[in-house]
């Protein structure tokens, strides 16, 4: 088993990682840590893993940003991933149903089944990126492009709060255009999801599921600066109630193929920033196994 650690965790997030260990070392489970120095480097190690053939387990220990760069490793491989969730909001392990107990995550990982998983790929001017759960343009990836690792390691959920309403009175919410399954639209916000989740539990799109091909497309319908910031502060309220598919101005699409125009909105992929400009959203080539537990 190689596990691919981001040492970016915060300090009780690195005391869960190393019970996690202690029950699997307790238990003879054969351990190779690693961990990651740079962004892309969680990429290169589960790559070179997969080709050397010396793990048929690779497990991710880290948020949503280091599983979606560990699933780009093993894509096209018959490795399984491993998630050790250690992140802020950990939006994949709560849709995937995923024990956060020391005890039950080493479990899971030495007994564990799997299940098949989907992930997605944007493809742009930058390159391909491959994400597990969400990419989203405008207003959500302005506060993730905004947001310090400082501020986000000492508050947690609560530093994307902050962000968030210091984003409200400076962003200018310029329209986005896009394309779903061929068919012209525009928003002000989009959130791309292969899950049913967003920001932790929270509920954005009632018909997601991680397992099979196609996207839920979350369209937020205002093009506006002022109308804009207030759409984002109605959903906001809302979102703790998983009410925010029902608001005026939200609408949720199903879409096997969606193209966006980034080239003056900023997007971001499992919650970390990513290269904009004009991007065309698929399935991956092929599924990827993840221990569930």
């Amino acid at each position: 088993m190689l596990i691919i650690f981001n040492p970016a965790a915060g300090r009780q997030r690195v005391t869960r990682f190393w019970r996690v260990l202690d029950v699997m070392s307790a238990n003879g489970v054969q351990l190779e840590i690693v961990e990651t120095r740079y962004p892309g480097h969680a990429t290169e190690l589960a790559r070179r893993a997969a080709a050397d053939g010396e793990a048929r387990l690779v497990v991710a220990a880290g948020g949503d940003g280091t599983i979606a760069e560990v699933a780009n490793g093993l894509a096209g491989s018959a490795c399984v991933l491993g998630i050790i969730p250690l992140g802020t909001a950990n939006v994949l392990a709560h849709e995937l149903g995923l024990s956060f107990s020391p005890a039950a995550v080493a479990a899971a990982l030495a007994f564990g089944r799997t299940r098949t998983m989907w992930p997605g790929i944007a493809s742009g001017p930058a390159g391909t990126r491959l994400f597990v759960q969400m990419l989203g343009a405008g207003f959500d990836a302005q506060v993730v492009g905004n947001l310090s690792l400082r501020l986000k390691r000492a508050l947690g959920r609560t530093s994307y709060v902050l962000q968030s309403l210091r984003e409200l009175v400076r962003y200018d919410f310029p329209p986005i255009g896009i394309r779903l399954d061929g068919q012209a639209s525009e928003a002000g916000s989009v959130i791309v999801s292969k899950g049913r989740l967003y920001a932790g539990r929270y509920l954005v799109a009632p018909g997601g599921n991680p397992t099979r091909r196609g996207f839920s497309v979350v369209l937020f319908e205002r093009p506006d600066r002022w109308q804009g910031a207030w759409q984002v502060a109605l959903c906001g309220a809302a979102l703790p109630l998983n009410l925010l598919s029902r608001m005026p101005g939200v609408r949720v699409v199903r879409a096997s193929t969606v193209e966006l125009d980034c080239q003056s909105v900023p997007a971001q992929a499992d919650g970390d920033p990513t290269a904009g400009g004009r991007l065309l959203i698929t399935d991956a080539p092929g599924p990827i196994e993840v221990v569930i537990g």
